[in-house]
């Protein structure tokens, strides 16, 4: 007789056949990317700093300025600004991101109630069944690909917060560059208006001169159309001016009416800074900038995107159990009893999917290097637009005696050659060619003083606007950033 045989367990060879499973799925798989190296900065500054100045305090600058208009119009071109509006919803969005992120790493509880009436079978009397009970559920991160979700989406969450942040600084230093050209322009209405006065009495003072008989009649015409032009050029100039009052309006969101009496009170006087020291090495430069800290951040984000999409390659594993109080009410007679399960533990192998999972694992590693690409660029940016707003310091410093000497000199040429021509002593050719030099030579110094404040607002954007990392973001977009940016 032989003896009967006892099924085997199917544990016995369950197990064996999932290790082995799980080994040769491992072996697959390498390591996750390396980070991507760094460039370094240079160890200095190649264009000289700023002299006589003090290491800045660039959270409070604005205030710094000798016009208090400035630092309100930043303000309120803050509150107004939609770009500010976006960056914030994408710090939401980037923080409910994270939420869920974290929550997918831990176990999911759910709640469930059932209740059935009826004959199970036509012997049996009429049955009333109720039941509550939890649900419960856990996928193990065995291999990590939870937790690099969850740092990835860290990351975007800092990077969002750091957007706001260069969104901030961005909107104040494009008020203040619309503010600083429209009191540029202002500026060189004062020249132009004299110059123009000047012209008009030139012209009448020769048409009176040639009528008599004194003047060529082609002098009077010269004269006649030098006033016209002079009178052009103003045209446009207040045209000009008045196109700036409009982009502070639309910058600001203030009423025109509003703005141009806040205006009023300093016309044709441009905002001078206090002076602004960078001592800094450029490394410790490109720490205070929030974009150069959103790219580091996006690129460790690429890099947790990485590892969890290689890690969506290797098994999964999750447990689950339930807990479930029931009652049976039959023929007036009911039943109490509570059903519970703890399992199955499941492990789900990947064996074919027809390169998806590799593929997507090959397109995180491109991201990857796309990230590392874009982040040393922003490095070399960073050091660029410090270097280029230093050289123009330098050189609009260097420039501004010239400048001044120069339309000091022909401003009294011009008068001296006008006396001259009023007593009939010079010609109206050398006269206009006087006037020219001047109007230009006083033109350019005011370029050059509008040149040399706008490389300071470029400095102060360059250097971050003293941003920190992990500056708080305030929930009222019309609340300054602390520290202010």
């Amino acid at each position: 007789m032989n003896p009967r045989r006892s099924p085997r367990p199917p544990l016995r060879l369950g197990a064996p056949l999932a290790t082995a499973l799980l080994l040769s799925a491992c072996a697959q798989f390498g390591a996750p990317p390396p980070p991507a190296a760094a460039p370094v900065p240079p160890a200095a500054w190649s264009a000289p700093l700023p002299h006589d100045g003090r290491p800045g305090e660039l959270a409070r600058w604005w205030q710094q300025f000798d016009d208090p208009l400035l630092p309100a119009l930043i303000d309120a071109a803050q509150a107004a600004s939609p770009t500010l509006a976006a960056a914030r919803s994408r710090i939401e969005q980037a923080r409910a991101t994270r939420t869920g992120a974290g929550a997918a790493l831990g176990p999911t509880l759910d709640a469930n109630a059932n209740a059935a009436r009826g004959r199970l079978d036509l012997a049996a009397p009429v049955a009333t069944t109720t039941s509550a009970g939890l649900l419960a559920a856990w996928e193990l991160d065995v291999f990590g690909a939870g937790r690099a979700g969850r740092d990835a989406a860290q990351a975007r969450f800092d990077g969002a917060q750091a957007a706001w942040h260069e969104a901030r600084v961005s909107v104040a230093a494009e008020t203040a560059s619309a503010y600083l050209a429209l009191r540029a322009c202002e500026a060189q209405l004062v020249p132009i208006e004299q110059d123009t006065r000047s012209r008009a009495e030139t012209a009448r003072l020769t048409d009176l001169a040639a009528k008599a008989g004194f003047q060529a009649p082609a002098s009077a015409e010269l004269a006649r159309a030098s006033a016209a032009q002079g009178h052009a050029s103003l045209t446009q100039l207040r045209a000009q001016c008045a196109q700036g009052v409009t982009a502070l309006v639309a910058l600001t969101a203030l009423p025109e009416p509003t703005l141009r009496a806040r205006l009023a009170a300093a016309t044709a006087t441009l905002p001078q800074p206090a002076e602004l020291g960078v001592a800094a090495v450029p490394a410790q430069v490109l720490a205070q900038r929030p974009d150069v800290y959103q790219a580091e951040r996006e690129l460790a984000a690429a890099a947790a995107d990485a590892a969890q999409a290689r890690a969506q390659r290797w098994p999964r594993v999750t447990l689950a159990g339930n807990v479930t109080p029931t009652r049976v009410s039959t023929g007036g007679v009911s039943t109490d009893g509570t059903l519970w399960s703890l399992g199955p533990l499941s492990v789900s192998v990947p064996l074919f999917d027809g390169g998806r999972r590799r593929a997507d694992a090959d397109a995180a590693r491109a991201r990857y290097d796309a990230a590392a690409s874009s982040y040393a660029g922003a490095l070399r940016t960073a050091v660029r637009e410090v270097e280029d707003a230093l050289i123009t310091l330098q050189s609009t410093a260097a420039r501004g005696d010239d400048a001044r000497v120069a339309a000091e000199g022909f401003d009294r040429s011009y008068r001296a050659v006008e006396s001259r021509y009023r007593g009939g002593l010079a010609s109206l050719f050398e006269l206009e060619d006087a006037r020219r030099s001047a109007l230009a030579a006083q033109s350019a110094l005011i370029d050059l003083q509008r040149e040399r404040v706008a490389a300071w607002i470029a400095l102060y954007r360059a250097l971050g606007g003293g941003w920190e990392a992990g500056a708080p973001v305030h929930a009222a977009p019309a609340a300054p950033a602390s520290p202010r940016s």
